[in-house]
């Protein structure tokens, strides 16, 4: 049986088209894709753990449900 290509990051990566940084809007890097530097992947990091983002749920309890 032949042996599935071993792929790195960089080959992988080197396929994407341009994305802009959701953070600051720049063209992301391949790096640190989506974002364009390490410093924008921390803000996003630190948005998630600090409870900036928040995923909308439709689990919300009404009073006759308790």
């Amino acid at each position: 049986m032949p042996k599935k290509p071993d792929l790195t990051q960089t080959e992988t990566s080197s396929n994407r088209s341009p994305y802009p940084c959701p953070i600051c809007g720049q063209m992301a890097q391949q790096n640190s894709y989506p974002f364009c530097s390490t410093r924008c992947r921390a803000l996003d990091l630190n948005r998630w753990l600090s409870g900036a983002y928040i995923l909308p749920s439709s689990m919300h309890k009404t009073d006759e449900e308790e």
